[in-house]
């Protein structure tokens, strides 16, 4: 399970693309350089993280699902940091591009708690404790995300013109 936060420039999946046909390391040194430039945005998602939301999040707990019992690991501060991470995604029908996600697993389940049943008591004892959830959102690393894109929309905006620019000339 992961929460995504998506930073979406039109046009970035067909240059993306087309620097792959034209060839494949111009493609891997953009998405090395927008990585670079998303890294404040990955940031600002790591460092909503400071305690754990309920006392009972830092526990271990089991999941009983249809194909049986899972278990999860509890809410770990570093891990819930280390698992702010960034991903491409140029499929035909993705909704972004770039990517933040949450890949700890506990976290996760933060951030999106309440959505699907709100006013559950896990969505109840989440907002008393100051983590409100609109529908479609996450709590906290899809607001600190959707601030920091402000600073680094310009710089992706001409990284990705110019290498627009080079996907046409090359074709």
């Amino acid at each position: 399970m992961t929460a995504t936060t998506t930073i979406q420039v039109v046009g970035v999946k067909d240059t993306i693309n087309g620097l792959r046909k034209i060839d494949p390391q111009l493609q891997k040194d953009f998405k090395a350089q927008a990585a670079r430039i998303a890294q404040p945005a990955i940031e600002a998602g790591r460092a909503v993280y400071v305690r754990v939301p309920l006392s009972n999040f830092a526990k271990d707990w089991t999941n009983t699902t249809t194909s049986g019992k899972r278990r999860i690991k509890g809410f770990d501060i570093a891990r819930a940091k280390a698992g702010v991470r960034m991903k491409f995604d140029t499929r035909r029908g993705a909704v972004g591009v770039i990517l933040i996600e949450q890949h700890d697993q506990a976290a996760a389940i933060f951030e999106v708690a309440g959505r699907s049943n709100p006013g559950s008591k896990l969505d109840r004892n989440l907002r008393n404790a100051g983590y409100p959830v609109s529908p479609g959102r996450t709590r906290l690393v899809g607001r600190a995300v959707y601030k920091a894109r402000r600073g680094i929309e310009d710089e992706m905006k001409k990284m990705v013109l110019d290498a627009a620019r080079t996907v046409q000339r090359e074709l």
